[in-house]
């Protein structure tokens, strides 16, 4: 829920109504007087102002759209990237993108409404073709649309929520940028709208989808790797199944198989390790001579610039490999 811009006038209200209220306590208390000491009910007391103070400055802290605000500044950035040029220590991609932190922060409200408006047309092309193939009423249409745009409202909202978190990497953002979909949820909606064969195919139609985009997705990532190390018929199935895995459709129930049969034998669990377990020793040098070249280049093209690359970044995590 929003916080009121006017916060800061609030606060104080708010800390006399708590501490009146724990003063009424305290003397109600010394009234009946209880089975507690006076000591004890003087450090309960302390404790729950305590309490009350912090929930104060809690909500000071808070933004006009009732998110949390980061103390750090600009300027908070600068005197960090000054302090490790002057140690002779590397400036990073993140340490850059972290400069800016809070300049998105304060304009977190223009740029959500910017980015809703970006997918104006995205909801007026998915709405149409939902209506087309599943014959919508007018109303069914209305509620599509207003389903969507509070989806692309959510979709902002997370994003701004995710550049300005605390710690956040510029691989995080960038992996974040690239697959962003309106549609995510729109089973539930769907079961509530149609019924009988129209929902049917619907469900048909999305599992469908959903294995196409699996398929896409390691199909791409098997060939860019066979284009390094040169996969047999069986590795090339089995890192197949590893690349499918990674997927953020993919679906235990789906049956996916290659030419040696079921991706279920494929190994599983971190996906780097899963691939060179696959691999021989030849291609693992490959592999790894590839990464570094890779990880190379991009130093190379950072340091142009004067940055260099965050400590354990992966080139090939950062392209989704």
């Amino acid at each position: 829920m929003a916080l009121p811009a006017s916060l800061k006038s609030f606060a104080p209200l708010l800390a006399g109504l708590v501490i009146g209220g724990v003063g009424v306590s305290m003397f109600q208390q010394s009234l009946v007087g209880g089975k507690d000491s006076p000591e004890h009910r003087a450090a309960k007391l302390e404790a729950e102002l305590k309490k009350a103070q912090n929930t104060i400055s809690k909500l000071e802290d808070m933004d006009p759209l009732g998110r949390r605000k980061s103390r750090r500044t600009v300027k908070d950035g600068l005197a960090d990237i000054k302090q490790k040029l002057r140690a002779g220590e590397n400036v990073t991609t993140d340490d850059a993108f972290r400069l800016f932190q809070p300049f998105v922060r304060d304009m977190a409200p223009i740029f959500e409404r910017m980015r809703v408006r970006d997918q104006k047309h995205r909801v007026e092309s998915m709405s149409g073709e939902f209506a087309r193939k599943y014959d919508l009423t007018p109303a069914q249409q209305e509620s599509l649309k207003k389903w969507f745009d509070m989806k692309a409202e959510e979709k902002a909202r997370d994003w701004t929520n995710l550049i300005t978190q605390e710690g956040v990497k510029m691989e995080d953002v960038a992996k974040a940028s690239r697959d962003v979909r309106l549609d995510d949820g729109i089973e539930s909606f769907m079961q509530g709208t149609l019924s009988g064969e129209k929902l049917a195919q619907f469900q048909t139609d999305r599992a469908n989808e959903r294995a196409e985009r699996v398929q896409q997705f390691a199909d791409a990532r098997t060939e860019r790797l066979n284009g390094i190390v040169k996969l047999d018929a069986a590795q090339r199935d089995q890192i197949f199944g590893i690349m499918a895995r990674k997927s953020r459709d993919y679906d235990p129930a789906m049956k996916l198989e290659g030419g040696a049969g079921a991706i279920g034998a494929s190994p599983s669990g971190n996906t780097a390790e899963a691939v060179l377990s696959v691999l021989r020793p030849d291609q693992r040098e490959l592999y790894q001579a590839d990464a570094k070249r890779r990880r190379d280049a991009a130093a190379k093209d950072l340091q142009a610039i004067g940055l260099s690359l965050p400590e354990n970044s992966d080139p090939f995590e950062a392209e989704e490999f």
